[in-house]
């Protein structure tokens, strides 16, 4: 049963932080090619441009070392080269402004904005990530799936240590998404969006006892990494279309020397692979 963070209570003496939009969930190119990009065409009437936005938002949210983003750093991106490139995005100062000065990157967050602030801006914002939410709501049960070896990886890990999903995304779609995939029955706490960064969150856990070597955060992008070096914990990648193969290496390699407290023998030639598969994703666009 899933805890929340202000009574969450460490059961084991290690930690395993687990992203979820491509890194346990097969769900980040679909959701951004079907839902992220296309609602940013719809909320600002970008038909015109259509075809380049859309290669510039995957190219920025898939294969470059800002993968993984939140949404709203993400949008922050795009509406300025939109505005610099296209077509001039009115307000956009108010929304770069919030963006940069929040604690939450939320949906709620941004409606608290704006009952201040009543920018188009910012109110294009929000309709924007509502409707991507229904999108995500509405892609069928097949396009939401866990990579390979995921279910199985994650119930050998809770033997030995306890379990967080540490996100960037809404937390309702990742609940139901693990839920449907029977995947939340070897999770203790769900961290999302609403809680703040990822650095935040594995700092929030660390706050509940567990030493920063006992730590590990399993992820796909540059932003895992460094959530997980901001917090002096271990960091362990799931590389961009060797999904499967990485989580059945940290199965039959990782976990053990992690659990040996050995697993910083290798950090350094985990980093170099994780770094040197995203060169050769983004000199394949």
């Amino acid at each position: 049963m899933l805890q929340n963070i202000e009574n969450y209570k460490k059961k084991k003496q290690f930690l395993v932080c687990v992203d979820s939009d491509g890194c346990a969930m097969d769900t980040m190119d679909i959701k951004h090619k079907k839902c992220f990009g296309p609602c940013l065409i719809e909320t600002w009437n970008l038909q015109q441009w259509e075809e380049e936005i859309l290669n510039r938002w995957c190219e920025i949210n898939l294969y470059s070392e800002l993968r993984g983003i939140n949404r709203f750093k993400g949008l922050a991106i795009a509406l300025q080269e939109i505005n610099e490139t296209y077509i001039e995005i009115e307000a956009l100062d108010t929304f770069l402004n919030w963006v940069k000065a929040t604690k939450e990157l939320s949906n709620e967050s941004l409606m608290e904005q704006i009952s201040k602030n009543t920018s188009v801006c910012l109110q294009m914002a929000l309709q924007w990530s509502q409707n991507l939410n229904k999108k995500i709501k509405e892609l069928m049960p097949e396009e939401k799936l866990p990579f390979d070896h995921v279910k199985e990886v994650l119930e050998q890990v809770h033997q030995y240590a306890d379990i967080a999903i540490v996100s960037s995304a809404n937390y309702e779609a990742v609940r139901e998404e693990w839920s449907d995939n029977g995947l939340l029955d070897h999770i203790d706490l769900l961290l999302s969006q609403n809680i703040g960064s990822k650095s935040h969150c594995i700092h929030e856990l660390l706050a509940k006892g567990y030493d920063s070597d006992h730590v590990i955060m399993i992820g796909d992008a540059p932003g895992d990494e460094k959530a997980a070096d901001e917090n002096r914990v271990l960091f362990y990648p799931i590389l961009v279309r060797q999904e499967a193969k990485s989580w059945k290496e940290f199965s039959e390699y990782g976990l053990e020397k992690f659990l040996q407290q050995k697993f910083g023998d290798d950090a350094v030639c985990y980093k170099k692979k994780f770094y040197d598969n995203f060169k050769n994703e983004k000199e394949e666009i």
